[in-house]
């Protein structure tokens, strides 16, 4: 059973006339026969009684009517709702972004998508790095916003950009004033670090560990908005990806470019299977990719 055989079971039923039936629906006689014909060998028995003068229902028909009637709609409803989808007239989407990324980076570009694309409703998952991998691994969202991994295995990563680290200073600090800061000076002030299992956190120990040196920690926290309200506090100091440096400023802290070693790694999007993605997510992916830009301190003056 067919949706044309339904279809041409409904126009007939509907006026009771193969001729008319076959003007609604643009087909030839033999054509209309044809799919009535097929109809009901699929089904077992005759749905229709044809005579040289009229056309009739059998019971049979006649209770396939409203079924017919309710199968039609529910396959036009399906096929609106997937030709919206595609066109981006509506959909969902989830994405999963490390905090620093979401708080920063990602607002802007949201708000482009919106402009493009209003009828598709967004869901931001924000965890740490590690859980966004896992989430993309499970299939629970489509696109990751992460730290490149160290081993992708099955997903694939699209580097946006370089984020390069920077040291975090109060406003009324020396090291405020300077053009760049090196780890040797940063170490000797107490240090704010944020709380394993962070990426910043590995990151920055991994990078240390190469040049023989611990990260400190007098302090230690679970978010970077609270990094930064403690250094704008003169509670110490600290080092955050470039992509926060609009957050600390607001928060009233100062970003020092951060050098000896230079601590840096890929920010981009991960997904399972890039073939594999929807027409919504395929555009949200273009427009970071579009909007995104390497984040990094102004010259000073």
């Amino acid at each position: 059973m067919t949706v044309k055989q339904l279809r041409a079971f409904l126009a007939v039923a509907r006026t009771l006339s193969f001729t008319q039936a076959c003007e609604h629906l643009h087909l030839s006689q033999p054509a209309l026969s044809l799919a009535i014909k097929g109809l009901e060998e699929s089904l077992g028995g005759r749905l229709l009684i044809r005579s040289t003068r009229s056309v009739r229902l059998t019971p049979e028909g006649e209770s396939l009517v409203p079924l017919a009637k309710r199968l039609i709609a529910e396959w036009d409803n399906t096929e609106e709702l997937l030709r919206q989808r595609f066109t981006l007239q509506l959909g969902r989407l989830a994405v999963a972004t490390m905090p620093s990324f979401a708080s920063n980076l990602l607002p802007p570009a949201l708000r482009v998508f919106r402009q493009r694309h209003p009828k598709v409703n967004v869901t931001v998952h924000d965890v740490i790095n590690e859980q966004v991998i896992e989430m993309v691994r499970a299939r629970q969202v489509e696109l990751g916003l992460v730290f490149e991994p160290e081993a992708t295995g099955s997903l694939s990563f699209a580097p946006l950009f370089r984020d390069r680290f920077v040291a975090v200073v109060p406003a009324e600090s020396r090291l405020a004033e300077r053009p760049s800061l090196d780890w040797a000076t940063l170490m000797t002030r107490d240090f704010i670090a944020l709380q394993r299992p962070s990426m910043v956190r590995r990151l920055l120990e991994q990078a240390l560990e190469g040049r023989g040196l611990v990260l400190p920690a007098t302090f230690e926290c679970h978010q970077l908005a609270t990094v930064g309200r403690m250094v704008s506090s003169g509670l110490g100091v600290s080092a955050v990806p470039s992509l926060c440096i609009d957050q600390m400023q607001e928060l009233g802290a100062v970003c020092v470019p951060l050098e000896d070693p230079v601590v840096e790694r890929d920010v981009g999007v991960l997904t399972w299977n890039r073939h594999e993605l929807s027409v919504a997510a395929v555009a949200l992916h273009r427009v970071l990719a579009e909007t995104i830009q390497t984040p990094g301190l102004s010259p000073r003056c």
